[in-house]
C-alpha cells in the first residue's frame, strides 16, 4: 500500500540519518549552510548537523534520534570534563 511504501522510504531515510557520524572538522561555511547557531560552532558540530537533520525529519519526537543525541551530549560532556582538566591543570601549576 501507498502508507507502508512511504513509511518504508521514511524509515531507510531515517536510518542513514541516525548512523553516528566520524569526528571530523566542519567547516564555518558548512556551518553557516546548515544554519548551526554560533553557540553550536565547535568542535561537536559534526554530530549536530545530523542530529538536526534528524530530528526535522521525525517532527522532533523525542524517542527518534536518541544515538545521535547521545553522542552530541557524549561529546559535549567530553569537551567539558577536557576543559575543566586543563583549567584545573594551569591553577595548580601557577
Amino acid at each position: 500500500t501507498f502508507k507502508s511504501s512511504v513509511l518504508g522510504f521514511l524509515w531507510a531515510r531515517i536510518m542513514d540519518i541516525e548512523a553516528v557520524p566520524k569526528a571530523r572538522k566542519v567547516s564555518l561555511k558548512e556551518m553557516e549552510d546548515y544554519k548551526v547557531d554560533f553557540r553550536y560552532r565547535d568542535e561537536c558540530a559534526y554530530i549536530l548537523i545530523p542530529l538536526n537533520k534528524c530530528r526535522h525529519a521525525m517532527s522532533y519526537r523525542p524517542w527518534r534520534c536518541v544515538d545521535l543525541r547521545h553522542a552530541y551530549e557524549k561529546c559535549q560532556h567530553d569537551r567539558f570534563t577536557m576543559r575543566l582538566r586543563k583549567h584545573l591543570k594551569s591553577k595548580d601549576a601557577h
